[in-house]
């Protein structure tokens, strides 16, 4: 019932910033917990970040916690990503998740709705 697309992918530097979006539609996601997920080549999909239903909890990776920032804009409809001091194992598809629960999660059976993935590499 919810559509998710990311968007904001690119080509950056080691040590640049960038931000990703999600955009839901079909249905509202203010009462849906967000994450996002990564998965390099020849790499396992991995946990990234979550965000709750309301924002006020959120929870990261040990290999992303003090670079990356989740937030939600729930009037829009819309969650990001922003990603600082990026490094070369940043590189992924970048993918959005919707929870059918409003409590944020890290697992990914939690998450009913995917996106397609956001492309990020990362140059060294």
């Amino acid at each position: 019932q919810v559509q998710l697309v990311e968007s904001g992918g690119r080509l950056v530097q080691a040590g640049g910033s960038l931000r990703l979006s999600c955009a839901a539609s079909g249905r509202t996601i203010s009462s849906y917990a967000m994450a996002w997920f990564r998965q390099a080549p020849g790499k396992e999909r991995e946990f990234v970040a979550t965000i709750s239903a309301g924002g006020g909890s959120t929870h990261y990776a040990d290999s992303v916690k003090g670079r990356f920032t989740i937030s939600r804009a729930n009037a829009k409809n819309t969650v990001y990503l922003q990603m600082n001091s990026l490094k070369p194992e940043d590189a992924a598809v970048y993918y959005c998740a919707a929870s059918s629960r409003s409590s944020a999660a890290s697992f990914e059976y939690s998450y009913a709705y995917w996106g397609q993935g956001t492309q990020v590499t990362v140059s060294s």
